[in-house]
């Protein structure tokens, strides 16, 4: 018999190989890796067909196309519409034109975003925020005035904040895919691009609170948790339900402020992204412990503000305090060598091996 095992290819990002299929993309590729190496994402989202290539955060360089062409590509590629080949060679965090390229994406970013951090619903599990921080300049060279927008209620549970939106189609994709009415898009072009609903329509499909999840900064919020907490200090729950809506997974994060839900969202994977989406029913009607079937606590990067405040519990010491106190002495107690006219300071620790 045949082996019909599909070839794969060998694609080598930042000096580590990895085996990946045909038609993997760059950073697909590089995510199977780890998070050191995959690039930042601010518009692809894996759930939804036909993201990606709008922000342009995820670009590498291409040093060896493939092992039969090995040429460079000439400029940077976007690693989430990149498909690789075989023998390819990428680089990301270890190019230096990548890293100053990515620190003028944030600026570009940032020119109309507004400092709403400290009052954003969105902070401390804001995409934006993770990429400014990791990836941005400690100035900004943009001295025009920023173009506002008011506030807008675009349905009975979102309200639009336009002056923090990045045109990251997102949410356009998502009414797309799960909806068979889109009412809202992107209005105008250029500088005047802005994300609308036609004639002042209002969202009121039944899956319309995806858009807030898949937002990845503060431009839809969700009205029915709007400064109601800071997202640190709540305490994210893994649970289910047996919903009504075929679509619907059921499958949901409760965060809690004590014992109320004080919101309800779709579960998002180590990328932050939601792969079973969740109807307004679950989302926003069902925010009673009974109306669930609780898992557990859910699982938060130690790299996320919101794990400061965990309550997952700890790993208990294989040995007590006070075996592990006998491990260590007072440098009084050791035979350390100073130089000549210099004190032994006092309460610092070290090992007994040391010398």
């Amino acid at each position: 018999m045949e082996n019909t095992a599909p070839q794969l290819f060998k694609v080598t990002i930042d000096n580590i190989e990895v085996e990946v299929a045909p038609g993997t993309t760059i950073l697909q590729a590089a995510r199977q890796i780890g998070h050191h190496v995959a690039p930042p994402a601010m518009c692809y989202y894996t759930s939804l067909k036909g993201t990606g290539g709008k922000c342009r955060a995820c670009l590498v360089k291409v040093t060896a196309g493939s092992a039969k062409d090995p040429r460079p590509m000439p400029k940077l590629v976007p690693s989430c519409i990149t498909t690789v080949q075989d023998g390819m060679i990428v680089e990301n965090t270890v190019n230096e034109q990548v890293l100053e390229t990515r620190k003028g994406v944030v600026e570009f970013l940032l020119i109309n975003h507004p400092l709403d951090c400290p009052i954003c619903d969105q902070a401390g599990e804001c995409h934006l925020q993770d990429f400014a921080f990791e990836h941005g300049r400690g100035t900004q060279r943009y001295e025009e005035e920023r173009r506002t927008f008011e506030r807008e209620d675009i349905g009975p549970y979102i309200q639009l904040h336009m002056n923090r939106c990045i045109l990251c189609y997102r949410c356009v994709f998502t009414a797309d895919q799960l909806t068979n009415k889109r009412v809202h898009g992107v209005l105008n072009r250029g500088d005047h691009a802005e994300i609308s609903t036609y004639i002042s329509k209002a969202i009121d499909n039944d899956f319309s609170g995806n858009m807030i999840d898949v937002c990845p900064v503060g431009a839809l919020t969700d009205k029915t948790f709007r400064f109601k907490q800071r997202v640190w200090f709540t305490k994210p729950v893994t649970a289910h339900r047996d919903c009504e809506h075929e679509k619907c997974s059921g499958k949901v994060t409760l965060w809690y402020k004590g014992e109320d839900v004080l919101r309800v969202t779709g579960r998002k994977n180590e990328w932050g992204e939601v792969t079973e989406f969740i109807c307004n029913t679950c989302r926003f009607d069902k925010k009673k412990t009974s109306d669930w079937v609780i898992e557990g606590p859910a699982k938060v990067s130690h790299h996320s503000v919101i794990s400061a405040n965990h309550y997952e519990k700890k790993a208990i010491p294989e040995f007590g305090f006070k075996q592990a106190a006998q491990q260590y002495k007072q440098i009084d107690d050791l035979p350390v060598q100073l130089p000549e006219g210099e004190k032994k300071p006092v309460g610092i620790v070290v090992r007994p091996d040391s010398k």
